[in-house]
């Protein structure tokens, strides 16, 4: 937080005389100790000013979230998202209409959570009117104010609050905000698909999510958007081998589950879906090795590493038996050679294009796999000769 281009930044806007303070997690997170991955600022300077004072000191930047008052300034092409101090002006649950504000205590009534209303200076002193310090040390997630005035605000915060409460590791759930959720959890489904998925996955990626999709799964807070979930035994499994968000959303399905349908549901990106609908077939263990390298040749390493860290995730360890660990094994330590012959190769016989000689090499790769792949190129072009 004090590396150069923070400095600058900061510089920039004081120049401006405005007031610059850390803000939210990036402060929450160094007083836990943590690494700070994002820095946020907030200041007392309209965006208007701002814009300007980043001009002026020959800082790129681009307006992501005016409408709300946030530029994200870009020295040296690290992001850092600079907010103005505003109030809420009308809510509906989904969005916000803003007004700019110079009170910092006005601001922070707009966040969610006491230990994300934070304030830092640049020389440590921290701001804090809502106990959040105390939060922080007990590991206490509590929403600002009202718990039910928070989530109308923005129903997202319902998500959030699992997220948040996994994040910090609070033993406990603070009962009045969970009793808020709970009695709001029927406005999720307005929310969109996006910004769902935004919270699932990053909950879902965190080192220990079971506590809060624990509460999540049996309180009904998942119905609408991933109703196929029933349990997490599979997660807790497989926990501790990857956090990967994708592969531990296989996990909390069922074998044999719609993957593509989930995808769909949350708007996944064609590669996670692609991903999460392949993760979701019932898959067996290959029963020998050379089993593995022909599964290996056909999905690659990666795709198939993730197949056996989730299969032996679901079988669990005394049942999955070796064709699992045989599979990861293979996957990590050998390399699929390339088919030797080509199209060109075929035709450089003498061979006529089309589609019986397409299904001729077609059958020569699946011969070759199933030799092991121990035929070299010129007993392959040999047989492709017979073939046709």
């Amino acid at each position: 937080m004090l590396a150069s281009d923070t400095i600058r930044v900061q510089a920039a806007l004081t120049d401006a005389r405005g007031t610059v303070r850390f803000v939210g997690g990036c402060v929450r997170d160094a007083l836990l100790g943590r690494k700070v991955k994002d820095i946020d600022l907030a200041t007392d300077l309209t965006p208007p000013a701002v814009i300007e004072a980043l001009t002026k000191a020959g800082i790129r930047f681009i307006p992501t979230g005016i409408d709300h008052g946030t530029i994200t300034a870009l020295p040296d092409h690290r992001p850092f998202e600079v907010t103005s101090l505003r109030r809420d002006v009308e809510t509906d649950g989904r969005r916000a209409v803003v007004a700019y504000t110079t009170d910092w205590r006005e601001d922070s009534l707009r966040r969610d959570f006491t230990v994300n209303a934070l304030y830092a200076d640049a020389d440590g002193t921290i701001t804090d009117f809502h106990g959040g310090l105390a939060d922080l040390e007990m590991r206490h997630l509590r929403f600002i104010g009202d718990a039910d005035t928070r989530i109308r605000e923005d129903v997202l915060r319902i998500l959030r609050f699992f997220r948040f409460h996994a994040q910090i590791n609070c033993p406990a759930f603070d009962r009045v905000g969970l009793d808020a959720c709970r009695a709001r959890r029927d406005l999720l489904p307005e929310l969109s698909a996006e910004r769902v998925a935004g919270e699932l996955l990053r909950l879902i990626g965190l080192p220990d999510p079971i506590a809060a999709l624990t509460v999540m799964l049996t309180d009904g807070f998942l119905d609408h958007w991933l109703p196929e979930a029933k349990e997490t035994a599979v997660l807790e499994r497989l926990i501790d081998r990857t956090a990967d968000p994708i592969l531990r959303l296989a996990a909390l399905l069922p074998t044999g589950a719609d993957g593509q349908a989930v995808a769909t549901r949350l708007r996944l990106s064609n590669k996670d879906a692609a991903r999460l609908s392949f993760l979701t077939d019932n898959a067996t263990p290959p029963g020998d090795e050379k089993a593995a390298r022909a599964t290996v040749y056909h999905l690659g390493a990666d795709r198939a590493r993730d197949r056996a860290i989730l299969g032996t995730a679901r079988d669990g360890e005394r049942r999955a038996g070796d064709g699992w660990a045989r599979l990861s094994s293979v996957a990590q330590g050998w390399t699929p050679p390339l088919f030797p012959i080509s199209g060109k190769d075929a035709i450089a016989l003498g061979l006529i294009p089309g589609p019986a000689l397409g299904a001729a090499l077609t059958r020569l790769e699946r011969d070759w796999i199933d030799g092991d792949f121990l035929a070299d190129r010129d007993t392959l072009l040999a047989r492709l000769k017979t073939m046709c």
